[in-house]
């Protein structure tokens, strides 16, 4: 395989730091910049507890692309900014790799589109851990059988967005499968409001925000007498590497934009 020039946005950051990580250990990867507000023209070898790479970083995305030769983004950081660089690389020819959740509707339709104009492939998923993926994928063929429905996400307490990225796209997955449904008692009332969590199509979603959690899913399905329960755990950010390797391995020869890992996993 040839050799693939790697700019990590968010390289810092516990996800991003995890990426340098796994960059490191496969030869065809050349990490060529980084882009982090807090250490602007240092290397990654001069900063405490990132691997040794020659690679320097960038404070502002256009001047970075401009300056190095990149085949490839990888965003890590937040949706503001996530959104800025994904829409730089495109329009600079790199092909980005977005695990950055919380864009709108109408901010993925503007990438999608402009990814079509410039015919520069892209990915950007809500998670990309491929257990999690499956964990969607498994939730959407449940739903056609048992439609009463609740979503419980957990996730560290330094998560920016409620309900999580994989959250909603798993309501959505299974909103093509399931009929809208109000779901509970019709007089159902919440004493303290928020306490049923939030509605979307009437299937319920709960967000848990605690320290020492990683990223965690449970998906509830009930029928008549029965419970289905589908659950993916991240335990350490080293399980959404791989994923992120298969996404950059795949974005080079595309030339759209994809939504979720899962066209490249089951195309």
């Amino acid at each position: 395989m040839s050799e693939i020039n790697v700019v990590v946005a968010g390289a810092s950051g516990k996800m991003g730091s995890e990426a340098l990580r796994m960059i490191k250990k496969h030869a065809e990867l050349n990490l060529v910049a980084c882009i982090d507000m807090k250490h602007t023209g240092k290397k990654v070898n001069e900063v405490e507890g990132l691997p040794n790479f020659e690679a320097k970083f960038y404070n502002d995305i256009d001047l970075c692309l401009t300056e190095v030769n990149a085949d490839v983004l990888v965003d890590l950081t937040s949706p503001k900014v996530g959104f800025k660089h994904t829409k730089a690389a495109i329009v600079h020819g790199v092909r980005p790799v977005v695990g950055t959740t919380g864009f709108t509707p109408e901010e993925l339709d503007e990438l999608t589109a402009l990814a079509k104009e410039k015919e520069v492939g892209a990915v950007i998923a809500p998670n990309f851990a491929m257990g999690a993926v499956l964990m969607m994928q498994f939730s959407k063929l449940a739903a056609k059988y048992f439609p009463d429905i609740e979503i419980i996400e957990k996730h560290h307490d330094q998560k920016l967005d409620a309900p999580s990225g994989t959250a909603v796209k798993t309501a959505e997955l299974i909103q093509e499968n399931r009929q809208s449904k109000a779901q509970g008692h019709p007089e159902e009332q919440e004493t303290i409001t928020g306490a049923r969590g939030a509605n979307v199509d009437g299937m319920r979603i709960h967000s848990v925000r605690l320290p020492g959690l990683v990223a965690h899913q449970e998906v509830i399905f009930a029928g008549p007498g029965e419970n289905l329960k589908i659950q993916h755990d991240s335990f350490h950010r080293e399980s959404f590497m791989s994923g992120i390797k298969f996404a950059i391995d795949h974005v080079i020869n595309m030339k759209e934009l994809v939504y979720g890992l899962e066209h490249l996993m089951l195309d």
